[in-house]
Parts: C-alpha cells; structure tokens; sequence
C-alpha cells in the first residue's frame, strides 16, 4: 500500500530473487488512498485463489487512511502466510508446532546462519536482545523448541552486557545502531546482527551509511561468527520467504489432487418410512455456503453471498476458468409422464449424489428454478424429493434470490413501455413526440445510444438531431404500433384465474384508448427464455433488444429496442443472470438458474450455469442437467435449441421411467393427481408393463437418433415387484440403451443411485456423435415437419390458416432460419394426450405459430394446449406456515 521508497526496494528484492529460481511472483500495488476494506478484499482474493501458494503484505502499510496493521496480517489465510505473521502461525510456533506453520522469515534465516555454522544449538546458552513480534519472540521460540537455554533481553534490561556475556549464541534486532559493543560478546560466541540503521557518513556520497545493532569492528575480533551488515541476515531472509513459498506448493500439492475438489460430504441417516420433504431437508445439517464455493474451486470475489445457504456466482469465473477443459455433460430426462411426474428432479438429485458423495467424482447438478405459482397452486415444490433434494428446499421453492421477481419487473416494463408509446403516438405530433424523444438540454440534442440504432435501422445515417429531414423525423418517432399484433402480455409469478383476460387502459386519463390484454405466469415470459440461453451480459443484452413485441401497421417488427428499453431491461436483470450457487443433502452442489417453461419455451436451465460448472468440474468430472417434460419435448429441444446456442455436446442421456408410467402406456386406466391409485398400479401386471414399454422404446430412439447414448433409470416404487423392474431393464436394453439400471434414491439417497452412476460413468467413455435433427436454413415447415415425424411418430402435419400466415410473415421478417420449439401437450408424443403408448400415422395439427425472436426460437402450438390452470379448490399453501418463534417453514410439500 503507497509508494515508500524502502517497500519499493525490499519488494524488488524479493521479486528479483523469485524470478531467478523459477517462482511466479507478483507485485499488487494499492495506492495511498487505499482503506482498510480495500486491503481485506485484496487478501481475500488471494486467500481464495488455488494459483497462489503464498503471499506477504510489506509493512508498514503507507495510506492516508487508518488501517489496523494486526487485523490486516491475521487476515492472511495461515496456510498461505509465508511470512509467519499472522497469530495463529505465532501460536503454533510458541508452542512447538513447527512442521505446522510457517516461521517468520528473519528468525528462519537466522536459524540456517546458526546451522550453517555446524555448532549444535543444544545445550548452548542463546540470549536474544529485541522482543518484536517479527523477530525477537518467534527467535526465542526458535531457539528454544532446539534446545537451548534462552535469555530475552531488552533496551530496558538493566545488566544487559552481562547478559550478552554469557551468551554462546546472540540474536540482535533492538533496532539501536551499534548497541552491543564488541568487549560485550563471549570470546567464540555465533553473533547474529539483524539490525539496519542509518548513522551519519560524511565519506558517503549519501552523507550516512549502514549499520547494525552489533558494532561489528569490534565484535568480530571476539566472536567465532558473525553476520555482517549489509549482506548478513538480510539475503537470507530473502531466501527463506522463497523457501517457505516452496514449502506452500509442496503441502498444497500433498493435500490436495489435481483436478480433485477437497469437499465435504454429508452422510445421511435414513429413516423408514421416509420422512416428508421438508421434514428431512429440515434436519440436515448444511454446510456454509460460502464453504460449497471454496470446495468447487470458487474464489471469494466470485461469489456472493445470499445469506448463508445460497450464493450468486459472478461471471467473471467462466472467464478466469476459459481455458480449463469441460466435464462430461449428462441430460436426465423422460419417458412420456403420467401427470404426477416419473422423478426427474430426484434422479438428478440422486445421480449427482452418487457421483460425488458415494464415488468421489468432481460434479455439479443444474436444474431449473420453480415458479411460485405451481408451487403454490398445484404441484408443490420441485426440488427433488425424499432423500434426494436441493436444500433448504423451503428457498429454492420461494423466492430463492428474486430472479423470477426481477424479470416480472422487466417484463412489465416493457408492457407499459408498450401501451404508453401508443397513446402518445395517438395523441401528439411528429414534432411534439421529436421534442420529448429528443429534448434540448442546455440549448444542446443529442441522440441516446439506443436511439442511434434506431436511426440506423431505419437507413438514418445522421447523428446531428437537427439534420433530420420531416419525413425522418416522423419514421424515427413512429413506430405504429398495430395493437392487434401485440404479442407481448403482463405477469405475474402466481396462477390467478381472473387475470387471463382483461381489459387495459379503463381510467379516463387514457381518453378510451383501451384493449383486451391478459396476464401470464412470469416464467412463461420471453425474458425468462433469454436469461436461459445468454452466455454473458453482452449476449443477453443483444437478445433483450431483439425480442419483438409486435408489428407496426406496415408489416414490420416492433422490438424492444425500438421503444427504446434495452438498456433498462439489461439494469433490471444485471444480478439475475448470475447463476444461483445451492447443495444438495449430501453436500454436492447445485446451480440453480431460470426456469423457462418446458412448452412454449425450452424447458432447460441456464447456458451459464451449465458452462460454469463444466469448467468447475474438470475433464473427469461430471455436470447433471434436467430437460423438463418427456424425452419427446425437453431432451428435444435441449439438443436442438440449447445445445446449438450454447456449443456444448451432451455425452450421456439418462431416461427416466417408472412402471406406472409405463403401465399407463400399455392401457391402464387415467393416472389424477390427488386420487388414489388403480389396483392395476398396485398390482404386478407383466402384460400391461410390457405393451406401455412402446413408449419407452420410442424415447430411446429419440435419444439414439442425436447420437448420444442412452442409460435408463427405472425409478422404483414400493409397489413395483422384482418381476416387473426387471423387465423394464430387460426391454430398455433390448430396445438400444447402452444401459438399464433399477434406482432406490428417494428412498436411500446417493447410495440407491450408485449402480446408475456407474453405468453413466461408463456410457460417458463411449464414442459420442451428436448430430442435430435438422439444419436451421431449412423452411420453418419442414423443420416442424421433421420433428413431428421423427420425434413423434406423426405421418405428417396440417398448418391451419393462422399458422401459415405466421409462417409467410416470420419468413418475410426474416426469422425463418430459427429453431423450431413444439408446444404441445407432455401427456402423449401426440398433441392429443389421451392416446398413450407410442402412436402413429397421426396427423398433428399446427393451430398458430408465435416468435420469441430474443430468446431464438419460433414455437408452434399444436393442437389444444391447456391455460395456466387457476388455484384448485385445496391449493398447495392450506397446509403452509411459518413458526413465529423458530422462523421455520412448516407443512410445505
């Protein structure tokens, strides 16, 4: 800190003495200004940092301001503190601990001068004249765990030549030139002079010179040794920071292996029955957040922290780790579900339990954010399940960090953003909207950044606001909105029935100009699409402002970026396109980032998170993702939309079944959430299973036409029998998986999930050649075509009228060459979700087709897809509450 002239060359020194022996040194410079906080974060970083074995801060500190020197050293991490300065390195050496900490590198080198000399210590009488915390105590302490018999002496020591007298072997770090005088020292005595002073030298062309705390002329005639000063103590003090430097590396190196996270697993304790969700999230013991981010290989100032059981990982961490190789990147997904779902979530869970916890490989899961309104309303939570769950599963469930709240504050603004350009377009004049868009301030306009895109893409090549001609004045202020063509509606995070039609703009201060609009469940919104396909904030950016919200009267996108609201959008969104940093019950951890809608979006999480993790986890480590929906829709568009944005090749598919599903599949009767289960689904029923293993066939193939292998799951239910599981695996290997395993992990955590990782860790090595399905510059319909008939089974499809005009108007704006998202119905690879199994020769009917032009995509809906359902007559939160005295979530899930 500051620009001392004597830390300048005592730092030039050590860096010069570093680079001839091979040690990558560095200098981090604050200026004066520099506060106490600033130091603490820099120490922190370094603290954090895997690539630095140790590190020392050159006292005095030089600033303006006032920095506690002591908190500053014990701030230096102890197994990164080569200097020996910190309490907890002087306590381990004031008592005795000396293969466990660092000493303090005066002493050190003045213990090697001692050996040097080949005289023994013990046994010698050792007097030690200075008392600092720097040298003279950690001396004495030295001296003493070798066995000699030591004296401290002092500048207040009354005999104090006497006491030197005696001495066999003398220390010297007063601090006074040329204290000790030479007819003090025992004839043969080893003397060590650790002073430098400056004493007044007319010969010198500097006027003074150098000196030590020994008047050395003198005590060199009686003593057998001594150090000289300069060129004594003080390059050797200079060696031993390099040796203890040294010394880091090689301990680093014994604790921890390459490539290998140092993590902390929790062992469960398994209870039958099994406990209820929250019951066991809510007798776990987690670990501190910020400890999860430190086992992954997270440095401090890449995390931050939410509390102490969820942190956001900053980017900057995909940037430092840009050139480490990515893990092995897995996708859990599913056979067609019945609609109480066949266990992705806890299969993700359980496979990254198992990986880590149960086989010691480096592994992160990354699941998608729930929405507050099934959670509320019909479904609970989607954590995962018994023993297998993200915790504390009452935050991952709520509000977790306020992503989803941030973008229902940035999908609203750009509703408002909406209806008000349009009533201020109806009610002003070119001149009038020019002179608000573009005011004079100070008798001076000037065009915003934003509105200079606009000009450009109108062929306005002028940056001069009062060169505009009227004609482009009014083609920049207009964009003519046609209000039948808005697409883009309101949100909110919960299922409200009343809001899904409504009428705007009722108050008279809109002068009539009124609408029918609705409003949408926040995770449904463009917004969330994009936070889950960005890779960085500039990508992001890009694609707020490219998303189109409707089209003016000539035919022509209207995007956000031409109203104007790109950059407040990004503002809004600026912390949640961090991913969000959790862990599981056995302590392996979990990104936790978007959660956009598995039909009219995507249904994956984050691009971010599953590329921060691939670089966490290492070449042989693993990253767990969830493809929402069946292996027909989510897996799908994972590999077509996800995967050809994000760059990333997927190694393994796991495909999740259950034998309810499959019964289901082979004709069993309606699976209701709620109500009871059919005898046929308690019963074993061979024939039933094997005619529903159609649909888990055909899912197989879906994965196998990617290229990627396929490991099935077989999710086992107390009421499945031997017989039956064993058949599922039996069929699944004779339909083409690489792989079939039955798992017990809602029931026995990690361990039920061990035979599945296995097969996954082998699946992984195999030759992988993922293909996509279709080459994005074909037609829109024959892209929708080759979906329905390669992933569905459909003989062909039929656009009805509102769908082919999408079709000749996204052609004409240009998006014609985006991937293609099917919405449709997750019940059946038909759009029709009564028939079961695995149809054919349907013809699946496109009723309308929409753009997320941002996000990337065009999503055709198929057949008659179901509204956000309202609350039920019992929802979800008649059994929530919270214990006033504990703060604790009760009754959830």
């Amino acid at each position: 800190v500051g620009n001392r002239d004597d830390s300048n060359l005592y730092i030039n020194m050590k860096l010069k003495a570093a680079a001839e022996i091979g040690i990558s040194a560095n200098h981090i410079k604050l200026p004066n200004t520099a506060t106490e906080a600033d130091v603490l974060k820099c120490i922190a970083s370094l603290n954090g940092d895997p690539a630095v074995h140790g590190f020392i801060v050159q006292l005095p500190l030089d600033s303006d301001k006032p920095i506690n020197t002591e908190k500053i050293t014990n701030a230096v991490a102890p197994e990164k503190d080569v200097d020996g300065l910190s309490s907890i390195n002087a306590g381990k050496l004031s008592r005795g601990d000396l293969g466990d900490c660092f000493i303090p590198c005066t002493p050190k080198g003045c213990m090697e001068l001692i050996r040097q000399t080949g005289i023994q210590v013990a046994g010698k009488r050792a007097v030690v004249v200075g008392r600092s915390k720097i040298v003279g105590a950690p001396m004495h302490d030295l001296l003493l765990w070798n066995h000699a018999t030591v004296t401290v002496c002092h500048s207040k020591t009354l005999t104090l030549a006497e006491e030197v007298g005696k001495a066999d072997i003398l220390v010297v770090a007063a601090g006074k030139a040329e204290m000790v005088k030479g007819e003090w020292i025992k004839p043969g005595a080893i003397v060590i002079d650790c002073g430098i002073n400056h004493v007044p030298d007319s010969t010198k062309a500097s006027g003074k010179r150098v000196v030590g705390d020994v008047a050395y002329s003198t005590a060199k005639e009686r003593a057998s040794y001594i150090t000289p000063v300069p060129g004594g103590v003080g390059p050797m003090t200079v060696a031993m920071l390099m040796q203890s430097t040294v010394e880091s590396a090689q301990r680093f190196l014994e604790k921890f292996q390459p490539g290998k996270w140092n993590i902390q697993y929790n062992q469960l304790i398994l209870k039958t029955p099994v406990p209820s969700d929250i019951e066991i999230s809510q007798s776990c013991i987690l670990k501190p957040i910020d400890q999860v981010a430190k086992e992954v290989g997270l440095l401090p100032d890449e995390v931050e922290l939410y509390g102490q059981t969820k942190a956001k990982v900053h980017l900057s961490a995909l940037k430092r780790l840009k050139n480490q190789p990515d893990g092995k990147y897995i996708v859990v997904t599913g056979i067609t579900p019945t609609p109480l779902g066949e266990g992705k979530s806890t299969t993700t869970v359980g496979l990254v339990q198992a990986l880590g916890a149960h086989l010691h490989q480096n592994v992160f899961a990354c699941v998608r954010q729930p929405s507050q309104g099934p959670t509320f309303g019909i479904k609970g939570g989607a954590a995962g399940g018994g023993y297998c769950q993200v915790i504390p599963m009452e935050e991952f469930n709520l509000h977790l960090t306020g992503d989803i709240h941030a973008i229902t504050a940035a999908n609203n603004l750009v509703a408002a953003a909406i209806d008000t350009r349009i009533f201020h377009e109806l009610t002003q004049t070119d001149q009038a909207l020019y002179d608000r868009l573009v005011p004079s301030v100070n008798g001076v306009r000037k065009f915003s950044g934003i509105q200079i895109r606009r000009l450009q893409k109108l062929g306005i090549n002028k940056t001069d606001p009062m060169a505009l001609t009227k004609e482009e004045v009014s083609l920049f202020v207009r964009l003519d909105i046609d209000p039948g063509t808005i697409t883009w509606q309101r949100v909110l995070d919960t299922n409200d029935r009343f809001l899904r039609k409504i009428t705007i703009g009722q108050s008279p201060t809109e002068k009539g100009f009124s609408r029918t609009a609705q409003f949408d469940i926040t995770v449904s919104s463009e917004i969330m699409a994009v936070l889950a396909l960005s890779d960085g904030l500039d990508d992001m950016k890009k694609r707020l402002g490219r998303m189109v919200v409707a089209s003016s009267k000539r035919g022509e996108p209207v995007t956000t970026d031409d109203l104007g609201v790109t950059g407040a959008l990004a503002v809004l969104m600026k912390d949640a396109v961090k991913p969000n940093l959790m862990q599981t019950l056995e302590g392996t951890p979990v990104f936790i980032h978007a959660g956009p809608f598995a039909n009219i979006a995507h249904g994956n999480s984050s691009v971010l998170a599953d590329k921060i993790a691939l670089k966490l986890v290492g070449e042989e480590g693993f990253v767990v993702t969830e493809a929402g929906f069946g292996a027909d829709i989510g897996m799908e568009k994972f590999f077509n939309i996800k995967c050809r944005y994000s760059g990333l090749r997927p190694h393994v598919v796991v495909l999740v079944a259950t034998v309810r599903a499959l019964k289901m599949h082979g004709g069993g009767p309606a699976v209701t959430a709620g109500v009871p289960l059919p005898k046929e689904y308690m019963e074993e029923n061979l024939q039933l299973l094997a005619k529903g293993c159609s649909n888990l066939n055909k899912q197989i193939q879906n994965a196998r036409m990617f290229g990627v292998p396929v490991v099935v799951a077989v999710n086992a239910f107390k009421t499945d029998t031997k017989a039956e599981l064993a058949l599922v695996v039996q069929l699944a290997k004779e339909a083409g998986a690489f792989d079939a395993v039955e798992c017990t992990h809602w029931a026995e955590g990690g361990k039920g999930a061990v035979a599945l990782a296995q097969a996954v860790q082998r699946a992984s090595q195999t030759p992988s050649n993922f293909t996509f399905l279709y080459n994005v510059e074909l037609p829109v319909i024959d892209k929708i075509r080759l979906i329905a008939q390669q992933i569905y089974g459909a003989s062909d499809i039929e656009l009805l009228p509102e769908a082919q005009e999408k079709v000749t108007l996204y052609t004409k704006q240009g998006f014609g060459n985006l991937p293609i998202c099917m919405a449709k119905t997750h019940l059946s690879l038909s759009h029709d979700p009564e028939k079961k199994g695995a149809p054919t020769g349907f013809i699946l009917p496109i009723r309308d087709i929409r753009a997320s032009v941002g996000a990337g995509f065009l999503y055709p809906l198929v057949g008659t897809m179901t509204t956000m359902p309202g609350l039920p007559t019992r929802p979800c939160f008649y059994d929530i509450d919270l214990d006033p005295v504990s703060g604790e979530v009760n009754g959830l899930f």
